[in-house]
C-alpha cells in the first residue's frame, strides 16, 4: 500500500500494519548522480518491501535531511539536525493508526538526529525502529555503491563519468568533514570511487537491502 495513494477507509483493516517512512536528502552526489539519489534509493527499497507484503504501508518520502556538510555545492537543501529530529518525532507521534513505524533512511547525515528521535519516541512507549544501512568504509558517498544502485534503478539519471573522490575511511575524514564540509575535502563531491560501478552490482546490492529492510519490518513489531 502506498499511503499517499490510499483513501482513509483503506486503513480500516484487521491485522498488524507497519508504516515505512523513507528518509532521503536533497544534496550533491558528485558530478554524475542526481541530487535526489538518497531519496530515490530509500523509496525504491521501501516500495519493494511494501509490494511483497500486505502488512506494510509506505509513506510519501521526506526528501530533505541533515545535509549541512554538502552546503558548498549548488542545489543542496538541508533541514539541519534539530529540525529533522523534531519532524521525525512529530511524524511518528501522529502515526497512531499503525502498529509500528520503520524510519528507513539512506543518508548518513541523518544518522544522529534519527537515533535521537527514535530514542525519544521509544521512551514514550512507541514502536519505532530505524533502518540506517551503511556502505563500505571506502565508499561513503556517490561512489561505487550508490552509482551501481542508481544504474540499476534509474540508469537514465546517471551521467557518463565514473569519478574518483577521496577514499579514506570515515574515521579519518569525519573531523575534516565536520570542520570544513565535503567540498573542502573532495572538490568533486565524491567520497569513494565510482570506477567499476554497474547495474548488475546495483541489482545485487538492492536485493540485499530489500531483504534487510524486510527483516527490520518484522523486528519492528516486536520492538
Amino acid at each position: 500500500m502506498r499511503l499517499g495513494a490510499a483513501a482513509w477507509p483503506d486503513l480500516e483493516r484487521t491485522g498488524p500494519l507497519v508504516l515505512i517512512v523513507p528518509l532521503g536528502a536533497t544534496e550533491q552526489h558528485g558530478p554524475h548522480l542526481p541530487l535526489e539519489t538518497d531519496t530515490l534509493i530509500a523509496v525504491a527499497v521501501a516500495e519493494a518491501v511494501g509490494a511483497a507484503r500486505d502488512d506494510v504501508a509506505v509513506a510519501p518520502a521526506l526528501p530533505y535531511g541533515s545535509s549541512g556538510e554538502h552546503a558548498g555545492f549548488p542545489g543542496t537543501l538541508s533541514l539541519g539536525q534539530e529540525a529533522l529530529e523534531l519532524a521525525l518525532v512529530e511524524l511518528v507521534r501522529s502515526a497512531d493508526r499503525f502498529d509500528a513505524v520503520v524510519l528507513a533512511s539512506w543518508h548518513g547525515g541523518n544518522a544522529e538526529p534519527l537515533a535521537r528521535a527514535v530514542a525519544r519516541l521509544r521512551a514514550e512507549g512507541r514502536r519505532v525502529v530505524a533502518w540506517d544501512p551503511r556502505p563500505g568504509a571506502a565508499d561513503l558517498h556517490a561512489g561505487r555503491t550508490e552509482t551501481s544502485l542508481v544504474l540499476a534503478l534509474a540508469p537514465e539519471r546517471v551521467g557518463p563519468a565514473r569519478p574518483v573522490g577521496v577514499v579514506e575511511p570515515l574515521e579519518v575524514l569525519l573531523p575534516q568533514l565536520r570542520a570544513r564540509g565535503v567540498r573542502a575535502v573532495s572538490p568533486n563531491g565524491v567520497l569513494g570511487d565510482a570506477t567499476g560501478a554497474g547495474p548488475e552490482e546495483g541489482r545485487a546490492i538492492f536485493a540485499r537491502l530489500v531483504d534487510d529492510l524486510a527483516a527490520c519490518v518484522d523486528a519492528s513489531l516486536a520492538a
